[in-house]
């Protein structure tokens, strides 16, 4: 078993057939599925919510067995979480894709119980403490993607669930929770 940093690869991974896109059906949908399920699983450990198709990707290669994703599989891997609704595309072309190992519904809800946890039920909070703050170190909204984070913010406050407050800039609106 290969690691990749601190992440533990799937034993596919070494596997050299799975980094070309398979022509039968049956053997590349579960391939596109494996593929999928390890871009979630990395993403959300390592907290990468952006992938460049263009760039560089750690799991898109693997030198130990000379083996790299063409833009094709990466594509097609990319859009199939695409159709899922477990990522988007940030821009026509495919270039970058925003990558939801949470539903934006199930970040919503991770925002809710931060702000149950923290006391926050009538109180204000910047966005930029949300994402950076002591309260949210050691959980998953700590570091969160400024776009995720503000879809998430928009669902709740359109079901009456929070206020957002715009400031003079990006690092100071805040976040009145009405729980």
């Amino acid at each position: 078993m290969q690691n990749l940093g601190n992440f533990k690869l799937p034993h596919f991974f070494n596997y050299p057939p799975y980094f070309t896109l398979q022509p039968v059906r049956d053997t590349r949908e579960k391939q596109i599925q494996l593929w999928k399920d390890l871009i979630l699983d990395y993403c959300r450990t390592q907290k990468i919510f952006v992938i460049a198709l263009e760039e560089e990707f750690p799991l898109f290669s693997n030198p130990v067995i000379e083996r790299s994703l063409t833009h094709e599989s990466r594509d097609a891997f990319l859009s199939a979480l695409v159709s899922e609704g477990r990522a988007e595309w940030m821009d026509k072309g495919h270039r970058k894709c925003l990558i939801l190992w949470h539903r934006i519904q199930d970040w919503a809800d991770i925002l809710l119980q931060f702000a149950k946890d923290n006391g926050l039920e009538d109180g204000v909070v910047t966005i930029e403490e949300i994402r950076t703050g002591t309260e949210s170190q050691g959980t998953e909204l700590h570091g969160i993607d400024r776009t995720i984070l503000n879809r998430a913010l928009k669902l709740l406050e359109q079901k009456g669930k929070l206020v957002v407050f715009k400031g003079t800039s990006a690092d100071d609106e805040g976040v009145k929770f009405s729980l």
